[in-house]
C-alpha cells in the first residue's frame, strides 16, 4: 500500500483577486518542490474561476512541515481576504488515474 499523501485543493478567489491568487501560488512552486518531502506540486486552472492544486507528499508529516513554512503561511494569510469561499481540500487515498471528480 502506498503511504504517500495526495492532496487536491480547490481554490476559489474573488474575481478581482484571481490573478494575484494565482501568482501567490506560482511564487512558491519552486520553493515547495524543493522541500524534502514534496513529490508533486502542480497548479491548474479549471476555466471557471477556480485554481486547482495537485500535491503529492512522502507522508502527512511532510505536508504538515510544508504548511509550517513562512511562504506557505503568507499565502494562507493573503487568502483570508482574497477567497470567495474557503479552500476545499480532498485527501486522496491513492494516486488518481484519469480524471479527478470532486466537490
Amino acid at each position: 500500500m502506498n503511504e504517500h499523501t495526495f492532496i487536491f485543493a480547490k481554490i476559489t478567489p474573488k474575481p478581482k483577486y484571481f490573478e494575484v491568487s494565482k501568482e501567490a501560488i506560482m511564487n512558491i512552486i519552486s520553493q515547495t518542490r524543493n522541500e524534502p518531502g514534496c513529490l508533486e506540486f502542480t497548479l491548474h486552472e479549471d476555466g471557471s474561476g477556480n485554481l486547482c492544486l495537485y500535491e503529492e507528499w512522502i507522508d502527512d508529516n511532510a505536508l504538515k512541515l510544508h504548511h509550517e513554512m513562512d511562504y506557505t503561511k503568507a499565502v494562507f494569510e493573503a487568502y483570508t481576504d482574497w477567497l470567495a469561499i474557503p479552500l476545499k481540500f480532498l485527501n486522496l487515498l491513492s494516486k488518481p488515474k484519469g480524471k479527478i471528480c470532486f466537490f
